[in-house]
């Protein structure tokens, strides 16, 4: 009851046997997960109008007006996640930040960067850093890298799985875990004067698949394409072709789709929203990954849904919008007025991301002194702790087009023994190559952050031989380092004081106070003074020197 691929992976839930009644056969019988929500279950009272309203902002982040309370699900509302990897798709509303400030509570369901911003939080916690914020008991902490985050947040709440959070007499909410990553994921069951509304998030079995029957609203990702795989995988034997490649994703995206239909048709809201999948590939240097990466639209599960569960309503959200739930429970109602969309003109989708100031950011960890010694390697290693598998590991740092930087790290890791070797050894072994944009390759190591930046953002490519996947050392990497970064201070000392040789560290090429841009500055300081043919003839000029760069 093992999987060979990946080794050291899931196994199957244990199997309760069971005598028949007769005494002569024999039954595996699988224990099913409790149902918290039936114990002190209430009934559902009435409604009106304005009582009960969910606004979408952006992504995963929805406003619940509950009453004379305020809750906000998982806000990303500004800059990238996983590093510089996604970036959102939808333009918030203006007063977004305004909006979370003002709110009575607020969940966050996991630790990844689409639903804990640190960016979102930082604004927020400027204002009003005494928001309680509500998360699950997971045994990675959701705000492990809350402390190097430099963030304040002081009304951070851990809840156990399935107990009443009472936040008054008519609101209560309780979080549950994940089936298939308990340790990371939850999804959210908010009861408001006996209505439901159920938010799954990105639980890929929440509470291991049994879940509430006929809640009022059920909230849910559906995009798919949150992952490397296989994108980001180099063509090995045959197979990582564009072509297989290609159908691959196709098939997965279709077999999602079927399955959340299949799940919302058992949990049978009265009315389901997709979310959580409103993200884009934006950068430029990303565009392989925008083209490869395909993912399902809002609109099709919906409409697969209404194909087979006409009593189940749908909403496809647009950032500012909002859903009555009173009017939506009205069948003498028309749906279509139970949803206010944003006024005619408002900007739907983001078409800038202010690239620039993110990716500075995080390529100023490339120019730390660490980088300047080779002991980093080992030190880093020997800090996050994995070894005693045969697994050799290749990492290379690259640009972003993933070619391979002078000056750059390229260096072996041996797990079996945590040795550093110059050539693979010569006993049989599973082998990984992992090229690495440098700026998020230095950042990951410098701050100690798991490495899904790398691998869920798309900032490296993979080649691994044989094909299999190694969950054993990417579930270390990515969720068992340790909570708090390496002790970098105590290394330099180290260096310094053994009096190790320094290295030049890689720099990046200077932002360019190129040809171009003093012209235009000329252009620009100087036209009022120039007449008009001196200020065609410059003009001309950067436009062929422009021209020629692009070439």
């Amino acid at each position: 009851m093992k999987y060979v691929n990946p080794p050291d992976s899931f196994t199957q839930e244990r199997l309760v046997p069971e005598l028949d009644e007769k005494g002569t056969g024999l039954t595996l019988v699988e224990l099913t997960p409790p149902e918290p929500w039936k114990k002190d279950a209430r009934p559902p009272q009435e409604i009106v109008p304005g009582e009960v309203q969910l606004s979408f902002l952006a992504h995963a982040c929805m406003e619940l007006k509950l009453g004379d309370k305020v809750m906000i699900f998982d806000p990303w509302l500004t800059g990238p996640a996983f590093a510089r990897g996604w970036w959102l798709l939808h333009e918030p509303p203006a007063d977004w930040l305004e909006r979370l400030s003002r709110a009575d509570l607020m969940y966050i369901s996991h630790v990844h960067s689409d639903h804990l911003s640190y960016p979102t939080l930082e604004k927020l916690s400027a204002r009003n850093p005494n928001i309680p914020i509500y998360v699950g008991d997971t045994s990675m902490p959701v705000f492990c890298k809350l402390g190097q985050s430099g963030v304040k947040l002081n009304c951070i709440n851990v809840c156990s799985f399935g107990v009443w959070q009472e936040i008054n007499v008519d609101l209560r909410f309780m979080i549950l875990m994940d089936g298939v990553h308990p340790d990371m994921d939850t999804c959210i069951l908010v009861d408001y004067k006996g209505h439901l509304i159920l938010n799954t998030v990105d639980c890929t079995q929440p509470n291991g698949g049994r879940l509430p029957k006929n809640v009022d609203i059920m909230m849910s990702d559906f995009a798919g394409g949150a992952s490397g795989f296989p994108m980001t995988f180099e063509n090995f034997k045959g197979r990582y072709t564009e072509e297989w490649k290609a159908k691959f994703i196709a098939t997965e995206r279709k077999k999602l789709l079927y399955y959340k239909t299949q799940v919302v048709r058992d949990v049978h809201p009265k009315l389901y929203c997709p979310f959580a999948g409103y993200f884009v590939e934006a950068h430029p240097s990303d565009k392989y990954i925008l083209d490869t990466n395909t993912k399902n639209q809002a609109d099709q599960l919906n409409a697969l849904i209404n194909k087979y569960s006409d009593r189940i309503a749908t909403w496809t959200p647009k950032p500012g919008a909002t859903l009555d739930l009173a009017l939506i429970l009205n069948d003498s109602v028309n749906h279509g007025l139970a949803i206010v969309d944003p006024p005619t003109g408002t900007k739907i989708y983001k078409d800038s991301w202010d690239f620039d100031f993110y990716i500075q950011k995080i390529n100023e960890s490339i120019e730390s002194d660490i980088f300047a010694y080779p002991d980093w390697v080992p030190f880093y290693y020997q800090w996050a702790g994995f070894r005693d598998y045969n697994l050799v590991l290749r990492m290379i740092e690259t640009d972003d087009n993933f070619q391979p930087v002078e000056g750059g790290y390229d260096f072996l890791v041996d797990f079996l023994d945590l040795t550093f070797p110059n050539h693979r050894p010569a006993r049989e072994h599973a082998y990984l190559q992992i090229k690495n944009r440098i700026g998020v390759h230095r950042q990951t190591v410098l701050k100690g952050l798991f490495w899904d930046d790398l691998y869920i953002g798309f900032q490296n490519r993979i080649l691994r031989d044989p094909d299999t996947f190694h969950y054993k050392f990417w579930n270390h990497m990515q969720i068992l380092l340790p909570h708090h970064p390496p002790d970098w201070d105590s290394f330099l000392r180290k260096q310094i004081h053994d009096g190790k040789p320094a290295r030049a560290i890689w720099k990046p090429p200077a932002k360019s106070k190129s040809i171009v841009s003093r012209m235009r500055r000329i252009l620009l300081q100087g036209k009022g003074l120039l007449v008009p043919g001196m200020v065609a003839i410059l003009a001309t000029s950067v436009a062929y020197v422009i021209l020629t760069i692009n070439k």
